[in-house]
């Protein structure tokens, strides 16, 4: 595929979802809640948050070559942003945040980063 954008999409669409099924068959091997602590919300927006982010990157890679890891560092403060817009007041309705609600967010959070930074420093390195 020529379009690394395109690529990346897919890249983390696949990547993603597995990871969320393997997610799943963890909380279902635990007797725990599967599709609690808005966990679908959560992989989804996390998705669309690394793509956007990657996509905003790719378009602006020319324009604004070397302030691209500030993009990207704003990038990582606007997911976080999301988190305490859409998921902190509802984990908080009862003043605590327990580990399933946390990893509902953060475990796709995590690796949607890790995929993005990855294919970022793997992208930024060919256009060197």
């Amino acid at each position: 595929m020529s379009n690394p954008f395109l690529s990346f999409a897919i890249k983390a669409i696949v990547f993603l979802a597995i990871v969320f099924f393997v997610h799943i068959a963890v909380l279902s091997t635990l007797n725990l809640p599967l599709f609690e602590n808005r966990i679908l919300l959560s992989y989804t927006v996390n998705l669309i948050l690394v793509i956007l982010v990657f996509g905003v990157l790719y378009h602006l890679k020319e324009k604004y070559k070397s302030q691209l890891g500030f993009l990207f560092l704003f990038g990582s403060f606007l997911k976080f942003a999301v988190f305490f817009a859409v998921f902190y007041p509802f984990y908080k309705l009862d003043n605590t945040i327990n580990r399933l609600e946390f990893a509902s967010f953060f475990v796709p959070y995590v690796f949607g980063l890790a995929l993005e930074t990855f294919s970022l420093s793997k992208w930024l390195n060919k256009l060197e």
